[in-house]
């Protein structure tokens, strides 16, 4: 069974596990403002979900990760539609995902209703990457 709890400043080692694109100074300050989840499977980690606030008011999920034997099995589904709540009951009636479009988690975020609103693509060498797709929902 799927739970879902903030994570703390003690979780950095296990949550640096799961996401090597935030510093710590960043992850100290997602958990100061609860914009950082740890997904568990009974006690056991098996991946994080957090975001941040575009436009300074509009949620965005910058990651969510499962590990790899716990993926295809309902978590991440049920990860985002706890988000999704969490955020409704927050009183925010819009939020924004993105993804590289090389990525297949395009296809899993549509089939949760976001739909494809926009896309950045990065040319400076040191950051170049596949253009990033930006997908809308509306709660």
């Amino acid at each position: 069974m799927l739970s879902i709890v903030f994570a703390t400043k003690e979780d950095y080692a296990l949550c640096a596990e799961f996401d090597a694109h935030i510093s710590y100074e960043e992850f100290l300050y997602k958990v100061y403002e609860h914009r950082y989840y740890i997904l568990r499977d009974g006690l056991r980690p098996i991946g994080i979900l957090r975001y941040g606030m575009f436009w300074d008011n509009v949620p965005c999920l910058t990651m969510i990760y499962l590990e790899a034997g716990s993926r295809q099995k309902g978590y991440g589904r049920q990860a985002m539609e706890f988000w999704e709540q969490e955020m409704h009951i927050r009183g925010y009636g819009m939020l924004l995902t993105t993804t590289q479009v090389d990525e297949q988690a395009q296809h899993f975020y549509r089939k949760l209703g976001y739909r494809d609103c926009g896309c950045m693509t990065i040319d400076i060498a040191q950051y170049a990457q596949p253009a990033e797709l930006f997908m809308v929902k509306e709660i």
